[in-house]
């Protein structure tokens, strides 16, 4: 399939790829103290999914994911800045990529619609005869 090494393996087929991600390092916000002008320690990881080799129902479930991560021409970006160590925010990247792609694939169960009991339509009538009178005896007297 692919010569590559995978680098994030989500289940059993599903992988991705060294050659599908993109990395460069940038000069990372924030306080660093002197060395934040001299050293590119944060990580943009780019990983353009609809060139890669995930599954069409993976790719169309990223594409319809709410993330602003996402952008609309099927690239994931995402920056990781948390460390000052350069290997410790590609991992931090990494991760992140993972958790994205998981939550694209999580699907919730099926509910399947059931009928209500006999006791539970009883107590749901019964509940409401007894608010209707507590709100009859709220009502001002009429003679």
């Amino acid at each position: 399939m692919n010569d590559s090494i995978p680098v994030i393996k989500i289940d059993d087929r599903t992988c991705v790829f060294d050659a599908d991600l993109n990395f460069s390092a940038v000069r990372a916000q924030g306080s660093g103290g002197q060395n934040v002008n001299k050293v590119s320690s944060a990580i943009v990881l780019t990983f353009d999914f609809g060139n890669s080799t995930l599954p069409p129902y993976l790719k169309k479930a990223l594409q319809n994911l709410k993330d602003r991560r996402v952008t609309k021409n099927d690239t994931i970006i995402i920056k990781a800045q948390r460390s000052r160590n350069q290997a410790q925010n590609k991992a931090d990247a990494l991760e992140r990529l993972e958790t994205i792609i998981r939550k694209a694939m999580f699907r919730p169960k099926f509910r399947v619609p059931t009928r209500p009991t006999k006791g539970s339509q009883r107590r749901r009538l019964d509940n409401k005869t007894k608010k209707s009178l507590t709100k009859k005896l709220r009502q001002p007297v009429k003679y």
